[in-house]
């Protein structure tokens, strides 16, 4: 199943698309199933039942909608660095024993096809194309044998990254955060519609039509299982959490000269099963 959540002309709305159609409601609307998170925290069943139901709804124009990011209100977004092997050699950063985790905020993510914003204070705006894994089930201390029982589904995540602030200090947070810097979607895509853990996808990030990275998910120093294991040894996992998984080498940072996004560009990523999420860039006003 692949739901979308979307705005028009003011109005929120969840859709679910079969092939190239759409149907679904709007949040005022009787036949509105819930909001996604709330869906995710039902489980399967829920969004089984979900799904039905939006299928009885009107058509949804894909050409004229806003998509929003697809999980509203999530509890923490957690991001991976330096998890593909290859990045970490062009970064000169060996593969860590441990997931390197920092932090997004819901501020810093706006939709597929919106825009994102390179800040006035830098022109260091890099791409990096990541899977993204959306909770289902929530707990602690969740043995790896069992971890990917708590995973709900997958979407794609642009971790754009202001590099010199992000390298200024020893903690990453400030130059993964500034607003509208990142993207997420188009669609959350239930886990049962990917391989477990969502091994061995494709993943290409093209910048103006350009493959600039170009990897197989199957490359990850830690996969889906074990940073699940991992991070919920030091917290509560929550339905509707993010997990970014880390991006693979070709950032724009290390190439030489570096690659850096600016306004005008568009940036798409693709993950195999996913779709294509797409973005043009745009100065900060």
């Amino acid at each position: 199943m692949r739901f979308i959540r979307f705005a028009l002309k003011g109005r929120e709305g969840l859709a679910v698309l079969d092939g190239s159609a759409a149907h679904g409601f709007f949040g005022d609307e009787p036949g509105y199933p819930g909001g996604l998170s709330a869906l995710i925290r039902e489980g399967a069943q829920g969004l089984t039942r979900a799904a039905a139901q939006l299928r009885k709804g009107a058509a949804v124009n894909l050409d004229i909608i806003d998509y929003l990011p697809p999980v509203d209100h999530p509890g923490k977004i957690l991001c991976l660095g330096v998890n593909y092997r290859a990045h970490g050699q062009e970064a000169g950063i060996a593969a860590p024993p441990r997931p390197t985790v920092f932090v997004r905020f819901p501020s810093s993510l706006v939709g597929h096809s919106a825009a994102l914003v390179r800040p006035k204070v830098s022109v260091q705006f890099d791409y990096e194309g990541e899977l993204a894994v959306v909770v289902g089930k929530g707990g602690r201390h969740i043995p790896v044998e069992k971890a990917l029982e708590h995973v709900a589904g997958y979407t794609i995540l642009n971790d754009g990254s202001i590099r010199d602030y992000q390298l200024e200090t020893p903690q990453w947070t400030i130059g993964k955060n500034f607003d509208s810097s990142g993207a997420m979607g188009p669609f959350f895509v239930t886990a049962d519609e990917l391989p477990p853990g969502g091994a061995g996808l494709r993943l290409e990030t093209r910048l103006n039509g350009e493959v600039q990275q170009n990897a197989s998910t199957a490359d990850m120093v830690h996969d889906v299982a074990h940073t699940i294991a991992f991070l919920s040894q030091a917290m509560t996992l929550s339905p509707g959490d993010v997990i970014a998984t880390g991006t693979p080498p070709g950032v724009g940072m290390a190439r030489k000269p570096p690659l850096y996004m600016k306004a005008g560009d568009v940036c798409e990523v693709a993950v195999e099963g996913l779709g294509v999420l797409r973005n043009t860039v745009n100065d900060e006003a």
